[in-house]
């Protein structure tokens, strides 16, 4: 069985007993500082709990934030969000950060805080610090470093913003002393699998090094280099370590495989959230193709390239829109392992034991954008027929990291070396069978290699809440996200003109007046006009605080623009 963290409060695993005649007595519906740090099992304990911040199931659901991915639950990537009184996304970092910052106290003050298990988990304190501190600062800049354990009274509670800068130099510095406490994911027994390693600290802090290096670059800050070579140095370390490899053990459907059961535990895995059917299951297909749907856009689609490594655009494999199946012809493998070929008989939702024919309205999908989210589906038959699944959600896995190393290595440099795309993008290609990059294949077709190395990771990443970071520290959100959303050619296509019959009955609605009425001057399906969405730079690059925040604390200051 996988090994699942037990989650439980220290304020309440146990009622101490007994009773005394002095004075200064212990609480006795509570743990306390007294009787508890006295050993490493307790800082384990500790920090078990931590693991509820890498958050729900559903949190890989974050695309449709950006312009790839569309649900009815879009108003940040439309421009229509508001400023509320409270937000999850601030304040539920906060209560972990308390938590962390009690532990890494208790291990420093304490009589065993020499002692190896100690160390190990007041590092894994450190890099939760650092996981909750950098999910703040990715939505709203500089704010707030709480670094003690505060009580009602400390002058700490209506603390100015730190600076940008401080900010993440802090969360960099947290990982950087994480990493010297952690043990190698090789290093861990099998009932420690998916704990905190080396590997992951190192992973995270490439990660927003990255973000911060381009965040600078494109804004004109003169300290962007330095963020950049550290990310160029963690990502380094990490692949020179030959702790992680990608998943291949499934052949030419491994991509595919990765995201459902057969990818947990897999060598590609640096950090999941980690679920297990009968201890902690997850809904996440429910989701996605019942209550909201997930749903690719076309400018999503259009960014797989041909299989002779060119763009829609330029390829002549391209088979354009005629049919149903057409644009899936010829393409990037990891379109059709991520987008279903319409049409297809797969094993999914409602129908857990014999394939059925899949079509973007049916079973139970909303048809807005034309196209069906393959990535994540299950073929468990417990698990679609109950919609309980036990399968991990990767938040942090070898992939990204080699797409980090490419990135920023080219952003520092201007320049990237054919020997560092083999390092880094081609191994990501070469386990899809897609044809290599090169910068001689990029010169002679006319490509630029800045937009080839951005696609490879939007493409790689597809629907695992990576876009609407990377358009805003590319600083092309402006540009993006104010586009029209547009799926499947109806007019002057299969869709808008074919019978879909399903049990005898023709159920496609694509080619009826209220979907004809619909497109662009290109017969493109209008999911939502450019008309209904907005970005404004002077506002939107950053989350405006809850109002309730300012109130309590005016010192806060509230965002640009809001």
């Amino acid at each position: 069985m996988k090994h699942i963290l037990f989650i439980v409060s220290l304020t309440v695993v146990v009622l101490l007993a007994g009773c005394s005649k002095e004075l200064d007595l212990y609480p006795k519906d509570s743990i306390s500082d007294v009787t508890f740090w006295k050993s490493s099992s307790d800082f384990k304990l500790a920090a078990n709990n931590l693991y509820n911040s890498l958050g729900s199931f559903d949190i890989i659901m974050g695309d449709v934030e950006s312009d790839i991915a569309y649900n009815v639950n879009n108003a940040i990537s439309n421009g229509t969000y508001l400023v509320t009184e409270t937000d999850a996304n601030w304040n539920t970092p906060y209560g972990y950060i308390r938590q962390c910052n009690k532990i890494i106290a208790s291990g420093a003050n304490s009589a065993v805080a020499s002692d190896a298990g100690v160390i190990r988990f007041a590092a894994e304190a450190k890099f939760f610090r650092a996981w909750n501190y950098w999910n703040l600062f990715r939505l709203y800049g500089g704010v707030p470093l709480i670094k003690d354990v505060l009580d009602i009274t400390s002058k700490e509670l209506y603390s100015k913003r730190a600076t940008r800068k401080e900010t993440v130099d802090f969360i960099l510095q947290d990982l950087t002393e994480a990493v010297a406490g952690l043990p190698l994911k090789s290093a861990l027994v099998s009932s420690e699998v998916g704990r905190i390693t080396k590997g992951t600290a190192l992973a995270l802090k490439a990660r927003i090094a990255l973000f911060e290096g381009t965040w600078g670059k494109y804004r004109g800050d003169a300290g962007a280099n330095g963020y950049l070579d550290i990310a160029i140095e963690a990502s380094n370390s990490l692949i020179s370590s030959a702790q992680y490899t990608l998943y291949t053990g499934s052949g030419a459907k491994s991509y595919w495989n990765l995201f459902n059961e057969k990818g947990d535990d897999s060598p590609e895995s640096i950090l999941d959230n980690r679920y297990e059917l009968n201890v902690r299951e997850q809904r996440l297909l429910q989701l996605i193709h019942d209550t909201r749907g997930y749903l690719a856009t076309k400018k999503m689609a259009d960014m797989y390239l041909c299989n002779d490594g060119l763009p829609v655009k330029q390829s002549p494999l391209f088979q354009g829109y005629a049919t149903r199946v057409s644009e899936f012809q010829n393409r990037d493998p990891r379109m059709t392992l991520t987008l279903l070929t319409p049409g297809s008989f797969v094993v999914q939702h409602l129908f857990p034991t014999v394939p059925i024919e899949s079509w973007p309205f049916f079973p139970q999908r909303n048809g807005n954008t034309g196209y069906i989210t393959d990535k994540f589906r299950s073929e468990d038959v417990y698990g679609n027929t109950t919609q309980k699944f036990g399968f991990d959600i990767h938040l942090i896995r070898y992939a990204e990291v080699l797409l980090i190393y490419a990135e920023a290595t080219f952003e520092k440099n201007g320049t990237i070396s054919d020997a560092d795309l083999n390092k880094s993008i081609n191994v990501i290609r070469q386990r899809v069978g897609m044809l290599a990059l090169t910068n001689a294949f990029v010169t002679s077709n006319g490509l630029d290699i800045k937009t080839e190395i951005r696609r490879e990771r939007t493409i790689e990443l597809a629907f695992e809440n990576f876009r609407y970071d990377d358009l805003r520290r590319w600083k092309t959100a402006e540009n993006e996200l104010p586009q029209a959303l547009l799926g499947i050619k109806v007019k002057g296509s299969q869709w808008g003109t074919d019978p879909i019959i399903v049990n005898g009955v023709d159920k496609n609605p694509y080619s009826t007046p209220a979907y004809q009425s619909k497109t662009d001057e290109n017969g493109f399906l209008v999911v939502e006009p450019a008309g209904g969405r907005s970005f404004n730079p002077a506002k939107h690059y950053l989350r405006p605080l809850p109002s309730k925040e300012i109130l309590i604390n005016p010192d806060l200051q509230q965002n640009p623009g809001w």
